[in-house]
């Protein structure tokens, strides 16, 4: 009897674990995003999430604005409600001043999106280094919200 419990219990924490990192796998390539040359916002499957368009506005695919980021690097919502901070070396702080995500040269024309800790989320062409981490954070705080209201 003690020897079935103990491969039970075996079975279960092996269980527990394989289930654990499949969804941790799955979990960090869906929070990747890839910004274009032309302005193009995509998540690491390829599916177009947004746009960036000639006036520095960040719409989706709709055509909907999200937010913009202002002349002092502050990132506002189409609401009118402060996001955080982008800063010209494409660092990006949140409403509380924390660095949250930064960007690091890759290339001659592509960055590297990487959080404090250097794990990549992502690239983006060089010349919306100010948007790339902005606009991570903010598709990274929908999927978050959509979790919300699913569960």
């Amino acid at each position: 009897m003690k020897k079935l419990n103990l491969l039970l219990l075996i079975l279960l924490v092996i269980t527990s674990g394989a289930t654990g990192t499949f969804a941790q796998t799955v979990r960090d390539s869906s929070q990747k995003i890839f910004i274009n040359a032309k302005g193009g916002i995509h998540n690491h499957a390829g599916t177009k999430l947004g746009y960036i368009d000639k006036n520095n506005m960040v719409r989706d695919n709709t055509g909907k604005e999200l937010y913009f980021i202002d002349k002092d690097g502050s990132v506002i919502g189409s609401d009118g409600r402060k996001l955080g901070m982008a800063k010209k070396n494409g660092s990006y702080y949140n409403i509380n001043g924390e660095n949250v995500l930064n960007t690091k040269d890759i290339d001659k024309e592509n960055c590297a999106i990487l959080d404090p800790q250097g794990h990549n989320f992502g690239t983006t062409h060089k010349n919306y280094k100010l948007h790339a981490c902005a606009a991570h954070c903010y598709w990274l705080m929908k999927a978050k919200e959509q979790a919300v209201k699913k569960s």
